[in-house]
């Protein structure tokens, strides 16, 4: 699905169904170097159990046009906007790692709009080592190969998610390899260190929560190396969220363990 959103086109992946905005609605927001597709599962279920599903490709990446937006603080806007053109009164939404942010900060720019919040593999603050970032202008691919190794839990089982055999360390470094890739190529940036800036440079989280009303759920990664699950304790007591902590997964949660992140958004939403 196709979206006109301050004057660049946005994309939606709609779970499969026609979107109908008289349904509940779900929207999905990714993490750093990612797209609409690592929401495939999950998007899928909710559009064919009552839900009106938006999972989005943020600006800048996938098939959403445009550069990608300086701040959590201003892609939260542009998400609300996104809600506006697509002719969405309220939603839940979803985010994952600094989509989590994004989440949480369009939940507190709009709290009678958002009516349920969840957090996946979130920490706050966000920071970034500076070794990533100098890996990140002096060897992107390594950098990206760094993150990748960081992401899955060595300890994962082998997915029946998205298919049988699939690769999760191969097709997370594709996938990240491809955004970078396109992002160069379109927009002449490095989107690399532009994602991971966005996440170091939030500093608005507690604020935030402050102005949340929402029911809030984290759903967490016990072995995350990118998002510590003890980083998310302060953050997750102001905003008084029920944590659900994944045993044996990383912070690629929906790839690492499907069928457990699925039953507990089903929880988060009920």
């Amino acid at each position: 699905m196709k979206l006109s959103v301050q004057g660049q086109e946005a994309y939606a992946y709609t779970g499969g169904k026609p979107f109908d905005a008289t349904l509940p609605c779900l929207v999905l927001v990714h993490g750093a170097l990612h797209d609409h597709s690592v929401w495939t599962l999950l998007a899928r279920w909710f559009a064919h159990h009552g839900h009106a599903v938006l999972a989005l490709d943020l600006p800048g990446h996938g098939r959403s046009g445009g550069p990608p937006l300086p701040s959590v603080e201003a892609t939260a806007d542009w998400l609300l906007a996104v809600l506006d053109a697509a002719g969405v009164a309220d939603a839940a939404v979803a985010g994952h790692s600094l989509g989590s942010l994004i989440a949480l900060e369009s939940a507190a720019r709009a709290p009678g709009r958002i009516t349920r919040l969840v957090m996946l593999a979130t920490a706050y603050p966000m920071k970034v080592s500076d070794a990533l970032f100098t890996a990140a202008r002096e060897q992107p691919l390594k950098a990206i190969q760094m993150v990748n190794n960081f992401s899955i839990s060595n300890s994962a089982a082998k997915p029946s998610y998205p298919g049988p055999g699939a690769w999760l360390h191969g097709g997370n470094q594709v996938l990240m390899e491809r955004q970078v890739a396109q992002a160069r190529r379109e927009q002449g940036i490095d989107l690399f260190t532009h994602d991971f800036q966005v996440c170091d440079r939030y500093t608005g989280g507690l604020q935030a929560a402050a102005r949340v009303q929402c029911p809030v759920h984290f759903i967490l990664g016990a072995r995350d190396q990118m998002a510590s699950p003890r980083a998310s304790r302060e953050l997750g007591a102001a905003l008084r969220a029920r944590v659900v902590t994944l045993p044996a997964v990383g912070h690629h949660l929906m790839a690492e363990a499907p069928d457990a992140v699925l039953a507990a958004m089903r929880d988060a939403l009920a």
